[in-house]
């Protein structure tokens, strides 16, 4: 009975470790893929609110979904301000 606790233990222990907390309150950098990955892009977005929120999602190089979420600032710059990664099921078995 102690080994079958021992191995629910470790397995809970795993589970805990690779969860997450929003990245909203994390400064995020850019990665290959990200709309601000090579700077700011050239154009603005003149018409959208000040503070107003879009998605992006692309694909990495393994295959993995990443959906960003970007905020348009004062200076109508984005800026990332969440970023979900969502990994294969059969390879990873989770999404962050």
């Amino acid at each position: 009975m102690k080994a079958k606790s021992l191995i629910a233990v470790s397995i809970l222990a795993l589970a805990l470790a690779s969860c997450t907390t929003g990245n909203s309150s994390a400064n995020l950098e850019p990665i290959p893929g990200s709309i601000t990955y090579n700077g700011q892009p050239r154009t603005k977005l003149t018409k959208s609110p000040i503070g107003s929120t879009f998605t992006h999602s692309f694909r990495r190089w393994n295959g993995d979904r990443v959906i960003e979420t970007y905020q348009i600032q004062p200076d109508r710059s984005i800026k990332i301000i969440d970023r979900r990664i969502i990994r294969d099921w059969l390879t990873f078995g989770r999404d962050d």
